[in-house]
């Protein structure tokens, strides 16, 4: 049921904001294949196949913007930022194929200077997406462990190549695989199993690599919007999660999206509208009605025998309220789903200079910067955001768009985008409102020590806690992936698309194969639907 070229708003135009092609009325006129609920990227890619498949298909958005965790907003004039996602690197590269997100548009640069930590004696590491660059960088900073950081990287290689073959073996597409047949596919290897199933960042990077420095720089990356320490078990595998891509056919390589990451969404909606899909923004569900339709806040019903949520598992559940199985409610209850991450959007005058590496156009600032902690640090830190306090220090990672893309900001304007943890949901005295300027001074005092220019360089930060990315993205908890990804909630017990009430199906973070920028998820929901309805409709 297409729309016809005349009702289109293009999402990329607009920058995601894209009004009502046709009133609620209109809607509730009609009956629908399928609803989609919330437009994130993985809603707007289940959305694309569905009607590239024929399907009517109707995108409901709360709020006036598409892309959720991966949209774009002007936080201040002319300067455009996203909320959560800063970087590309896990976009299944099927769904761009498939989906010809390069013929619309999407464009990408590595970002292969990789990783760079300054540590408070004044040395520095650049950890190159470049394996000459970086085996020439580690055997002047620790030569020592050269030998162990190159079996550091082997395992995961050896991981993503038994879980992830380029092609139609990658265990991202399709339903999760069990226990069982990844321990197949992992063909007794010990370590890659241990790696992806038990050891702690901590137990991970102590077993290859001898320089503490260089583990310390490492740690951060094992609980990548986690809500577990490092020292816990099956930390591991969140690195080898965020490693295992092959975006433009590079092994773990991440990089900057042109535009910024809210382009991925604003592409893809821009897709699912061409393929006949009616996206409406400022569209609120109030309520899912299984195996009929959905209710929006303002009463109006539409009708669909397909109802697809990309909301958060949590919103899905208060979104069905008694009509939830009382199982699949216990189960989606049993996931942890409360975030520790702060982010911080900051407009600069300048790029932070570093004291182990000064300088403002560096390039450092062409890849991601961690400011390290130790392993006490982490330690004491997550015991003390769990206790509602905040730690002494925050580890931060830090992203730099307007250093690859200028056209983000006003000339003279640079962002730099923070994402940074341990820090509680909800303080044991005062709350967001009242400790928002103490985090603030953390965070920015945490990057400080390691620069020359900051607080210096700063003009304006705002400020994310996990309520605020509740009320801003939607997702409860604030928890950015919809829900842990450690091991005992991946693969097999990650939720499924298909859910116990009648035409009522999940496509977003909490589904197989995780969080981050994916869009996978979409279209395995999208090839279930397709599945399980084509006796009915073809």
């Amino acid at each position: 049921m297409a729309t016809g070229a005349k009702d289109l708003r293009s999402a990329v135009a607009s920058k995601g904001q894209m009004g009502r092609p046709m009133s609620f009325r209109e809607a509730a006129s009609r009956r629908w294949d399928a609803i989609v609920i919330g437009a994130g990227h993985n809603g707007l890619t289940c959305a694309a196949y569905l009607a590239r498949a024929g399907r009517s298909v109707l995108v409901l958005e709360a709020r006036p913007r598409v892309g959720g965790a991966c949209t774009m907003r002007e936080v201040w004039p002319g300067a455009w930022v996203s909320p959560c996602a800063y970087l590309v690197g896990l976009l299944h590269p099927m769904v761009i194929r498939e989906l010809q997100m390069e013929e619309r548009g999407f464009k990408w640069t590595p970002a292969t200077a990789g990783l760079f930590v300054p540590f408070e004696d004044g040395s520095s590491i650049q950890l190159w997406d470049d394996d000459r660059l970086c085996e020439e960088e580690i055997a002047r900073f620790a030569p020592g462990s050269l030998a162990g950081w190159r079996a550091f990287g082997d395992v995961k290689r050896r991981l993503r190549d038994a879980l992830r073959p380029e092609g139609e073996g990658d265990l991202w597409i399709g339903r999760a695989p069990s226990r069982l047949e990844i321990e197949r596919r992992l063909a007794g290897d010990a370590e890659a199993r241990n790696l992806l199933f038990e050891w702690s960042m901590v137990e991970y990077v102590e077993r290859y690599i001898e320089d503490e420095r260089l583990q310390m720089a490492y740690l951060g990356q094992g609980v990548i919007g986690t809500h577990a320490s490092p020292h816990d078990p099956g930390t591991a595998s969140i690195h080898f999660h965020h490693q295992s891509g092959r975006l433009g056919g590079m092994p773990g390589m991440w990089g900057y999206v042109e535009g910024g990451m809210g382009m991925v969404s604003f592409l893809l909606a821009d897709i699912a509208q061409d393929a006949g899909a009616v996206i409406l923004t400022d569209a609120p569900v109030a309520r899912i009605v299984p195996g009929e339709g959905v209710e929006l806040e303002g009463g109006e019903r539409i009708s669909a025998a397909c109802l697809v949520s990309n909301a958060d598992p949590r919103t899905t559940l208060r979104l069905l309220g008694e009509a939830a199985d009382p199982g699949w409610r216990a189960q989606v209850e049993s996931i942890p789903q409360v975030g520790c991450t702060v982010k911080l959007n900051v407009a600069l005058r300048e790029l932070p200079s570093f004291l182990a590496r000064p300088g403002t156009s560096m390039p450092h600032h062409l890849g991601q910067i961690n400011t390290p902690l130790t392993k006490a640090e982490w330690k004491a830190g997550y015991d003390r955001a769990r206790s509602g306090e905040l730690p002494d220090r925050l580890w931060t990672e830090l992203y730099f768009q307007t250093a690859h893309d200028p056209t983000v900001a006003p000339k003279g304007l640079h962002t730099m985008s923070v994402f940074a943890q341990y820090v509680p949901h909800t303080f044991a005295d005062g709350n967001w409102d009242s400790r928002r300027e103490e985090v603030r001074a953390l965070a920015l005092g945490s990057i400080g020590r390691f620069c020359e220019n900051i607080p210096g360089a700063v003009i304006d930060a705002e400020v994310l806690g996990p309520p605020d990315i509740e009320r801003e993205v939607g997702l409860v908890g604030g928890h950015i992936f919809q829900g842990e990804c450690l091991p005992e909630y991946m693969w097999d017990r990650r939720l499924t698309p298909t859910t116990p009430m009648p035409g009522v199906y999940l496509c977003g973070a909490a589904t197989h194969p995780g969080g981050s920028v994916i869009a996978i998820n979409g279209r395995n929901a999208a090839m279930e639907i397709l599945a399980t309805s084509a006796g009915s409709t073809d």
